[in-house]
């Protein structure tokens, strides 16, 4: 997956500077970002040293934060914060290369925070507890997987899981039509069609992506199952993906009559280009919204989580400070201002109880 980064370092005389994420242009996309802080002058407090600056106490030092893009633009958000209230001396670097990339690093104790928009699976846990990797996880925040058209396809306004099935799963290679996934869609249950006679162009993230795998999980993986055994449990192939969230929004836009799926924050952040399809799982039409994806009447919520490796953190005060503001008043606030839906208050003290007895 193309990865994402920004980084976050600072001298005090320069004041703040804020590197932007990497895209396909960038030189070194493929290569990871350093990060350093300043030297400290000799009256500031040095980097194993708590640095005033918020309502949290914050020490010095530098942080390695890996994984999904889609939770990339929180703690992008968080380390900014923490560069802010340290005058630069606490600093994060974050990347964006996906959920499972990132976990691949983490379980190797090649990064300090995983960011995932799905659990940590089985088999990644088995890596990291065969590298000695002690960690915790932390539930930081609520995201809609968004399915999505160009504005000017009038002809769909709403689909099914069957006719997401019909026209992605793996059953539905070759299909380069709407209506060339009708008799698939009607033969799976869906009620949804008939599909427009038009070009489908599909969008959407690689199989290294967290977002890949909650769609096949909520979209894909009951009826493929039962129609095409566990070994098929998978998207057709034959579709533009990328790691770059901005390609695919690109994608959705330059085509009208496109289809794909991103995170909820991709979409709120470009509903000029791009249409919402409302999701049928089984309750009637739903479209995405902060509303509806906290209540969970919107099917295709999902939780974000970070983390946290807990012995690099027993070592790293700068590690154990950032988590500290992630989950503070002041760094919960990112959610929101990334464009994600906030947790509700009992399942906010869960996370910080997990964090509090790691």
């Amino acid at each position: 997956m193309n990865t994402t980064r920004r980084i976050f370092a600072s001298a005090l005389a320069l004041g703040l500077i804020a590197a932007a994420c990497g895209d396909d242009d960038d030189d070194n996309a493929d290569e990871p970002a350093s990060t350093e802080a300043a030297e400290p002058e000799a009256d500031e407090p040095e980097a194993d040293e708590p640095a005033s600056g918020g309502a949290t106490e914050l020490a010095g030092g530098s942080v390695f934060v890996s994984g999904s893009s889609t939770v990339e633009p929180i703690s992008i958000r968080v380390g900014e914060l923490a560069a802010e209230q340290t005058g630069g001396d606490l600093a994060v670097t974050v990347e964006g290369p996906g959920t499972g990339d990132g976990f691949k690093k983490f379980c190797a104790g090649e990064s300090d925070i995983s960011d995932a928009s799905r659990p940590i699976k089985d088999t990644e846990a088995e890596d990291c507890a065969a590298n000695g990797i002690n960690y915790v996880e932390l539930e930081v925040a609520i995201d809609g997987l968004s399915v999505l058209t160009n504005p000017n396809n009038t002809a769909v306004e709403c689909l099914d899981v069957p006719a997401m099935y019909a026209l992605i799963g793996p059953e539905s290679e070759g299909i380069n039509n709407w209506s060339g996934a009708d008799d698939l869609a009607a033969e799976v249950g869906s009620t949804s069609g008939p599909f427009p006679d038009a070009d489908l162009a599909i969008f959407g993230p690689g199989e290294e992506s967290g977002t890949y795998d909650t769609f096949v999980e909520f979209a894909i993986e009951g009826l493929a199952e039962e129609r095409v055994g566990e070994d098929s449990i998978f998207t057709r192939a034959d579709y533009s993906s990328s790691g770059n969230d901005n390609f695919i929004i690109e994608g959705i836009a330059g085509s009208d009559t496109s289809l794909g799926w991103v995170g909820y924050s991709f979409f709120a952040a470009n509903t000029d280009t791009l249409k919402a399809i409302a999701v049928d799982t089984g309750d009637g039409c739903v479209l995405p919204s902060e509303e509806t994806i906290a209540d969970g009447s919107y099917g295709f919520s999902r939780s974000l989580y970070i983390y946290v490796n807990t012995d690099k953190a027993a070592e790293n005060p700068a590690l154990t400070s950032y988590v500290d503001l992630y989950l503070s008043p002041e760094g919960l606030a990112q959610v929101a201002d990334a464009g994600y839906v906030d947790l509700p208050a009992d399942r906010i003290a869960a996370t910080q109880d997990a964090w509090a007895n790691r």
